[in-house]
């Protein structure tokens, strides 16, 4: 499904997307590497098994960069004008390889343009949730997208 105009979101909307996905260590380890982010957590199983998590930690910003890619199909995909920023980002629980995550949104705001006529600010509040539906991450994003092309 492609994303929604502006003129299509209400406060209060809610979806759950339908795409899920396992991480895998070849996640962590690209992700870590190609950032270069060297946090043995990461990178080094005999560091994360001394750790209190006894085993590898997935990178945060991964965590965070799924939550929002698995949502963009379904709020912004096409009607994007640009990712405006991102707020009260939250990591409550550890996200570990083999974790299956899904993603949950919904609009917290609306808010027209001054700028760009018939366009507006979209505040999403996005969750991510693991096997177990805890939440693992959690931002506001606020995104400019086009009015409707009606």
């Amino acid at each position: 499904m492609a994303g929604r105009f502006y003129d299509q979101w209400t406060v209060g909307d809610r979806l759950v997307h339908e795409i899920r996905r396992t991480v895998t260590e070849t996640d962590n380890l690209l992700f870590s590497t190609m950032t270069h982010n060297p946090q043995p957590l990461h990178l080094d199983a005999e560091a994360a098994k001394a750790s209190e998590f006894g085993q590898i930690l997935v990178n945060g910003t991964f965590t965070f960069a799924l939550m929002v890619g698995l949502s963009v199909g379904d709020t912004t995909l096409g009607t994007l004008v640009a990712n405006l920023g991102y707020d009260k980002l939250v990591m409550p629980k550890p996200v570990f390889i083999g974790d299956t995550l899904r993603a949950e949104t919904e609009v917290t705001e609306l808010k027209p343009s001054r700028s760009r006529p018939g366009a507006g600010i979209v505040t999403f509040t996005h969750r991510l949730l693991n096997q177990r539906d805890e939440v693992v991450c959690q931002c506001l994003r606020m995104a400019l997208i086009k009015g409707s092309a009606a």
